[in-house]
């Protein structure tokens, strides 16, 4: 574990754990978390004899709150930066909500040829937000409250979102986890609030369509039909169709946070992608 410093000076944290000579897999969080979102997949995939790497994005975990230079663009930076310091071009790169995004912008703006394979997993790519050319995305108007709510109480927000929507808490049948709830709480508050403040335009309104026609690796889209935070009609399905390269695997009543929810079966096809 340990920082890196980026060309704009700012400290990130990572993790990197695993035999140095091992094959590499480089996960991405999604919003509001940390590196520590994929405790489930570094363990397993830390047992069958890769070396795993993590980082928190800026203004998230435990990287430095700085107030500026929430996009895709810095986030893609960013990577490049950990990558660069670590030795690991040519690692997979496996990317959750958010992090599909910053997956997808890294793979595009720092050269496909330095990823082997890429990820999206519950992922916000192609665009989450309606717009006059996608009329199937979300309206604004979610996002707006996103960030309203983020910014008046985000305490009170951060325990609502996992209690609900982001592992189906909410619906019949499905049993909650205050440990997960807790937990998901604790990493959203380790982070900062502007720095969630503005990455909510950068995962709602970033549109990745025209770089993921250009992507020629081979991609693994993972995604829950029963998703209620990135629904797969308008995310997952449209991101297959437009990669090249793609393998599309779904699944009937999966929630968002998948892989916690459902790790054994989400760690078991990522391994069996990888290996492929």
């Amino acid at each position: 574990m340990g920082y890196v410093t980026t060309d704009d000076n700012v400290e990130i944290y990572y993790k990197d754990w695993g035999p140095k000579d091992a094959p590499v897999i480089f996960f991405h969080h999604g919003w509001p978390l940390s590196a520590d979102d994929w405790d489930a997949q570094m363990m397993f995939f830390l047992g069958e004899g890769f070396r795993v790497v993590a980082a928190d994005r800026r203004g998230h975990g435990r990287s430095e709150q700085v107030w500026d230079g929430h996009d895709m663009d810095h986030y893609a930076d960013d990577t490049a930066a950990v990558v660069k310091h670590l030795g690991i071009e040519g690692a997979v790169h496996v990317g959750h909500s958010t992090g599909g995004g910053v997956v997808v912008r890294y793979i595009t703006r720092h050269h496909e040829d330095k990823v082997a394979k890429g990820v999206l997993i519950s992922a916000v790519p192609p665009l989450m937000v309606k717009t006059d050319d996608n009329p199937d995305g979300l309206d604004k108007s979610i996002f707006d409250d996103f960030q309203k709510n983020t910014k008046e109480n985000r305490a009170q927000f951060f325990n609502d979102v996992p209690s609900g929507p982001f592992y189906n808490f909410d619906q019949d049948g499905v049993e909650a986890s205050e440990p997960l709830i807790h937990n998901w709480w604790r990493q959203g508050m380790m982070g900062g609030a502007k720095a969630h403040y503005d990455s909510i335009v950068a995962f709602s309104q970033t549109d990745f369509r025209e770089e993921m026609k250009t992507i020629t690796i081979p991609m693994l889209v993972m995604h829950g039909e029963a998703d209620q935070v990135v629904p797969f009609e308008i995310s997952g399905k449209k991101s297959a169709e437009l990669l090249q390269n793609s393998t599309l695997k779904t699944y009937p009543g999966f929630p968002h946070g998948m892989p916690t929810t459902e790790a054994d079966t989400i760690n078991a096809d990522l391994l069996a992608f990888i290996r492929s």
